[in-house]
């Protein structure tokens, strides 16, 4: 099944978070916490202004978010499951700099 989103929805697959503690402990899935990370694979048209005009979305396919943690509808798609959300519970788009993998907020101070 195929799926497009409208107006300012997207649809996210959620990235699975670190599962063992810094020491070295596997916690089950009942002790983690929900997810907050994913990655972008469809983006709506965006919402429409007063002229019915789409107003182009700041998140495009293909990158990383931070979004809210209880926001969006789970929905399962064949062995997979995705997440409709708004644009607006997108919390930060995750940007990767040049060295060595380490990532940045954008438009944080060096």
């Amino acid at each position: 099944m195929n799926l497009q989103p409208l107006g300012d929805r997207l649809i996210v697959e959620v990235l699975d978070e670190e599962s063992t503690t810094a020491s070295g402990i596997v916690l089950p899935d009942t002790a983690q916490e929900k997810p907050q990370r994913g990655k972008v694979l469809s983006v709506g048209p965006g919402p429409r202004d007063e002229d019915g005009e789409y107003i182009k979305m700041d998140v495009e396919e293909g990158d990383e978010i931070i979004f809210s943690k209880y926001g969006g509808t789970e929905i399962k798609l064949g062995a997979d499951e995705v997440l409709i959300l708004r644009e607006s519970d997108v919390l930060a788009k995750v940007v990767t700099t040049g060295g060595k993998g380490k990532r940045k907020l954008a438009g944080a101070a060096a």
